[in-house]
């Protein structure tokens, strides 16, 4: 293993670490020692990587977020209606948040300790739930009087508090929990002939991935 690999493996390492670290105390009474001794490394090299712990959480979120657009944009298809596509991506962010603590920790340390370069991931959620449903009314998918300003609040409110419950209990993350909250949703929102073809627990999608999972 070259010298540049074993730095690669160090920093994931660190980064898991951290995230296991910060899931379980939370930032503030998470310890660099702690990061550092659960991932098997000395805290000089932890310092060689990280200039602090707000390095350490700031890379955590941003992980995170290269994780849940990838799963977003994996979820989509060619020809894939607006409401299926928000209904796939909610399902695909839980998965991510489900099964991955990195996602998890850079979830919850955006939500607690925003940084100012940019959104905040749920608010990045805001913006990408609320275009789609935009573009759900320009396709004429939405019943008459449905407002999607209205509908977008309600959706994010719901869906930002599975995230929240999930931390207790992971349930919350669950397949089931998020079809069961569409198939309520979904028939106050889509025109009848367009719910027939819904699919509140996700459609499935044909996988275009590249080699480094970044779209093309």
């Amino acid at each position: 293993m070259t010298k540049q690999e074993r730095a690669t493996r160090t920093r994931h390492a660190l980064i898991r670490s951290a995230a296991e670290t910060f899931e379980r105390y939370g930032y503030v009474q998470a310890k660099l020692a702690d990061i550092s001794a659960s991932a098997g490394v000395s805290q000089g090299a932890l310092h060689f990587h990280f200039e602090n712990k707000a390095a350490v959480a700031s890379t955590v979120e941003s992980s995170a977020g290269v994780s849940l657009r990838r799963e977003a944009w994996l979820s989509q298809r060619p020809g894939m209606n607006a409401l299926q596509r928000l209904t796939n991506t909610s399902h695909a962010l839980a998965g991510r948040l489900r099964r991955d603590v990195v996602t998890r920790a850079g979830f919850k340390l955006s939500c607690e300790a925003p940084h100012n370069a940019g959104p905040t991931l749920p608010q990045e959620w805001q913006v990408c739930v609320r275009q789609l449903l935009a573009e759900a009314s320009q396709e004429s998918l939405l019943v008459k009087g449905a407002e999607p300003a209205e509908i977008a609040d309600t959706i994010v409110a719901a869906t930002t508090g599975f995230e929240l419950l999930g931390r207790e209990d992971p349930a919350w993350f669950s397949d089931t929990a998020l079809t069961a909250f569409w198939r309520l949703l979904l028939p106050c929102l889509a025109r009848p002939e367009v719910l027939a073809a819904l699919e509140p627990g996700g459609s499935p999608v044909r996988a275009l991935r590249t080699p480094v999972g970044q779209p093309r």
